[in-house]
Protein backbone atom coordinates (compact mmCIF):
# COMPACT_ATOMS: atom_id res chain seq x y z
CA UNK A 1 0.00 0.00 0.00
CA UNK A 2 0.95 3.53 -0.52
CA UNK A 3 2.07 6.13 2.16
CA UNK A 4 -1.26 8.04 3.29
CA UNK A 5 -1.03 11.87 3.25
CA UNK A 6 -2.68 14.25 5.28
CA UNK A 7 -3.30 17.23 4.21
CA UNK A 8 -3.45 20.31 6.62
CA UNK A 9 -2.59 22.75 8.52
CA UNK A 10 -1.12 21.42 11.94
CA UNK A 11 -3.17 24.23 13.93
CA UNK A 12 -6.31 22.67 13.32
CA UNK A 13 -8.00 20.02 15.86
CA UNK A 14 -8.81 18.00 13.09
CA UNK A 15 -5.84 17.65 11.77
CA UNK A 16 -4.03 16.74 14.62
CA UNK A 17 -6.80 13.88 15.64
CA UNK A 18 -5.95 12.15 12.29
CA UNK A 19 -2.46 12.25 12.98
CA UNK A 20 -2.36 11.00 16.32
CA UNK A 21 -4.96 8.02 14.79
CA UNK A 22 -2.43 7.21 12.40
CA UNK A 23 0.80 7.73 15.02
CA UNK A 24 -0.83 5.19 17.58
CA UNK A 25 -2.07 2.85 14.24
CA UNK A 26 1.60 3.04 13.71
CA UNK A 27 1.50 4.17 10.75
CA UNK A 28 3.93 6.26 8.33
CA UNK A 29 2.38 8.98 6.60
CA UNK A 30 3.24 12.12 5.42
CA UNK A 31 2.23 15.63 6.15
CA UNK A 32 1.36 18.33 4.06
CA UNK A 33 0.86 22.00 5.37
CA UNK A 34 -2.17 23.65 4.12
CA UNK A 35 -2.39 26.83 5.89
CA UNK A 36 -6.33 27.77 6.96
CA UNK A 37 -5.95 31.08 8.68
CA UNK A 38 -4.43 32.46 5.62
CA UNK A 39 -6.92 30.94 2.99
CA UNK A 40 -4.86 28.63 1.26
CA UNK A 41 -7.34 26.07 2.08
CA UNK A 42 -9.15 27.69 -0.49
CA UNK A 43 -6.54 27.49 -2.95
CA UNK A 44 -7.80 25.73 -6.39
CA UNK A 45 -5.57 23.08 -5.53
CA UNK A 46 -6.95 22.55 -2.39
CA UNK A 47 -10.57 22.94 -3.52
CA UNK A 48 -10.04 20.43 -5.94
CA UNK A 49 -9.38 17.82 -2.65
CA UNK A 50 -11.93 19.07 -0.88
CA UNK A 51 -14.94 21.87 -2.50
CA UNK A 52 -15.80 23.27 0.66
CA UNK A 53 -12.54 24.41 1.93
CA UNK A 54 -11.72 22.68 5.08
CA UNK A 55 -9.12 20.08 6.65
CA UNK A 56 -8.33 17.66 6.86
CA UNK A 57 -8.11 15.78 3.37
CA UNK A 58 -7.02 12.35 3.34
CA UNK A 59 -5.34 10.27 0.24
CA UNK A 60 -4.31 6.72 0.33
CA UNK A 61 -4.00 4.09 -2.31
CA UNK A 62 -5.84 5.89 -4.85
CA UNK A 63 -8.38 7.19 -1.95
CA UNK A 64 -9.64 10.86 -1.10
CA UNK A 65 -11.18 11.30 2.05
CA UNK A 66 -12.53 14.54 3.83
CA UNK A 67 -14.52 14.72 6.96
CA UNK A 68 -12.76 13.55 9.78
CA UNK A 69 -15.43 11.33 11.16
CA UNK A 70 -14.78 9.31 7.90
CA UNK A 71 -11.05 9.56 7.67
CA UNK A 72 -10.19 7.95 11.35
CA UNK A 73 -12.55 5.25 10.94
CA UNK A 74 -11.03 4.35 7.28
CA UNK A 75 -7.57 4.59 9.22
CA UNK A 76 -8.78 2.11 11.95
CA UNK A 77 -10.25 -0.30 10.03
CA UNK A 78 -8.11 -0.56 6.94
CA UNK A 79 -4.24 -0.21 8.77
CA UNK A 80 -2.73 -3.34 11.43
CA UNK A 81 -2.40 -1.83 14.92
CA UNK A 82 -4.32 -2.10 18.34
CA UNK A 83 -8.11 -1.43 17.21
CA UNK A 84 -9.52 2.35 18.31
CA UNK A 85 -13.15 1.53 18.27
CA UNK A 86 -14.49 -0.96 21.21
CA UNK A 87 -16.25 -4.37 20.41
CA UNK A 88 -19.25 -4.45 22.77
CA UNK A 89 -22.08 -2.51 21.31
CA UNK A 90 -22.81 -0.52 24.24
CA UNK A 91 -19.45 1.21 24.39
CA UNK A 92 -19.07 1.80 20.55
CA UNK A 93 -22.11 3.43 20.67
CA UNK A 94 -21.14 5.66 23.65
CA UNK A 95 -17.94 6.47 21.42
CA UNK A 96 -19.86 7.18 18.21
CA UNK A 97 -21.94 9.84 20.30
CA UNK A 98 -19.18 11.47 21.94
CA UNK A 99 -17.96 12.28 18.43
CA UNK A 100 -21.48 13.33 17.16
CA UNK A 101 -21.68 15.72 19.99
CA UNK A 102 -18.00 17.34 18.99
CA UNK A 103 -18.94 17.20 15.18
CA UNK A 104 -22.58 18.56 16.28
CA UNK A 105 -21.69 21.55 19.10
CA UNK A 106 -18.04 20.96 20.65
CA UNK A 107 -16.16 21.85 17.94
CA UNK A 108 -18.10 24.89 17.25
CA UNK A 109 -18.49 26.57 20.93
CA UNK A 110 -15.29 25.31 22.18
CA UNK A 111 -12.95 26.54 19.65
CA UNK A 112 -14.78 28.68 17.02
CA UNK A 113 -17.08 30.78 20.03
CA UNK A 114 -14.22 30.76 23.01
CA UNK A 115 -10.93 29.38 21.41
CA UNK A 116 -11.02 31.94 18.99
CA UNK A 117 -12.16 34.64 20.66
CA UNK A 118 -8.86 35.19 22.45
CA UNK A 119 -6.31 33.72 20.13
CA UNK A 120 -7.42 34.15 16.67
CA UNK A 121 -10.78 36.52 16.93
CA UNK A 122 -10.46 38.16 12.88
CA UNK A 123 -10.74 34.67 11.32
CA UNK A 124 -14.26 34.22 13.04
CA UNK A 125 -15.03 38.25 12.51
CA UNK A 126 -14.03 39.76 15.68
CA UNK A 127 -14.19 39.26 19.47
CA UNK A 128 -17.81 39.06 20.33
CA UNK A 129 -18.90 39.27 24.00
CA UNK A 130 -22.37 37.62 22.99
CA UNK A 131 -20.85 34.89 21.04
CA UNK A 132 -18.51 33.93 24.19
CA UNK A 133 -20.90 34.15 26.73
CA UNK A 134 -22.99 31.64 24.17
CA UNK A 135 -19.98 29.72 23.40
CA UNK A 136 -19.11 29.04 26.80
CA UNK A 137 -22.74 27.98 27.57
CA UNK A 138 -23.15 25.50 24.87
CA UNK A 139 -19.19 24.49 25.64
CA UNK A 140 -20.03 23.47 29.23
CA UNK A 141 -22.96 21.54 28.44
CA UNK A 142 -20.37 19.53 26.01
CA UNK A 143 -17.95 19.16 28.58
CA UNK A 144 -20.07 18.04 31.20
CA UNK A 145 -21.80 15.28 28.83
CA UNK A 146 -18.36 14.27 27.93
CA UNK A 147 -17.80 13.58 31.63
CA UNK A 148 -20.70 12.11 32.13
CA UNK A 149 -20.59 9.50 29.17
CA UNK A 150 -17.34 8.61 30.51
CA UNK A 151 -18.67 7.35 33.87
CA UNK A 152 -15.89 5.92 35.70
CA UNK A 153 -13.70 4.66 32.59
CA UNK A 154 -10.57 5.71 32.09
CA UNK A 155 -10.80 7.09 28.83
CA UNK A 156 -14.15 8.45 27.11
CA UNK A 157 -15.75 5.05 25.62
CA UNK A 158 -14.33 2.39 27.86
CA UNK A 159 -11.60 1.11 29.34
CA UNK A 160 -9.08 0.98 26.03
CA UNK A 161 -8.06 4.11 24.59
CA UNK A 162 -10.08 5.06 21.01
CA UNK A 163 -11.39 7.26 18.79
CA UNK A 164 -13.38 9.13 20.97
CA UNK A 165 -10.59 10.32 22.90
CA UNK A 166 -8.50 11.50 20.08
CA UNK A 167 -11.50 13.51 19.10
CA UNK A 168 -11.67 15.81 22.10
CA UNK A 169 -7.78 16.46 22.93
CA UNK A 170 -7.46 18.82 20.73
CA UNK A 171 -10.24 21.14 21.97
CA UNK A 172 -9.78 20.22 25.19
CA UNK A 173 -6.00 21.37 24.49
CA UNK A 174 -6.78 24.74 23.10
CA UNK A 175 -9.53 25.58 25.71
CA UNK A 176 -6.91 24.23 28.57
CA UNK A 177 -4.67 27.80 27.15
CA UNK A 178 -7.60 30.07 27.47
CA UNK A 179 -8.30 32.22 30.55
CA UNK A 180 -11.63 30.46 30.10
CA UNK A 181 -10.09 27.15 31.48
CA UNK A 182 -10.28 27.92 34.93
CA UNK A 183 -14.44 28.10 34.56
CA UNK A 184 -15.13 25.34 31.83
CA UNK A 185 -12.50 22.80 33.22
CA UNK A 186 -11.48 23.32 36.69
CA UNK A 187 -14.76 21.64 37.69
CA UNK A 188 -14.38 18.38 36.03
CA UNK A 189 -12.16 16.30 37.89
CA UNK A 190 -12.97 13.34 35.81
CA UNK A 191 -12.20 15.01 32.44
CA UNK A 192 -8.59 16.63 34.50
CA UNK A 193 -8.20 12.77 35.11
CA UNK A 194 -8.37 11.51 31.94
CA UNK A 195 -6.33 14.61 30.63
CA UNK A 196 -3.47 13.75 32.86
CA UNK A 197 -3.51 10.16 30.78
CA UNK A 198 -3.85 11.51 27.00
CA UNK A 199 -1.18 13.77 27.71
CA UNK A 200 1.47 11.42 28.43
CA UNK A 201 0.59 9.64 25.05
CA UNK A 202 3.70 9.94 22.57
CA UNK A 203 1.08 10.56 19.82
CA UNK A 204 -0.27 13.60 21.65
CA UNK A 205 3.07 14.76 22.53
CA UNK A 206 4.18 14.86 19.21
CA UNK A 207 1.67 16.52 17.55
CA UNK A 208 1.13 19.39 20.10
CA UNK A 209 0.94 22.40 18.09
CA UNK A 210 3.36 25.00 17.97
CA UNK A 211 3.04 28.78 17.51
CA UNK A 212 5.55 31.03 16.12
Amino acid sequence: MSKPIVFGTPLSTFVRTTRMVLMEKGVDYEHVDVGVLDGECHSPEHLARNPFGKVPVFEHDGLTLYETNAIVRYIDQVFEGSGLSPSDAKARARMNQIMSIHDSFGYSSIVLDVVAYYFFADFVGGQNEDRLVKGKQLASICLSEYERLMGESPYLAGYAVGLADFYIVPTYHYLSLTPAAEELLGPRELLAEWWGRMSERESVRATEPQFD
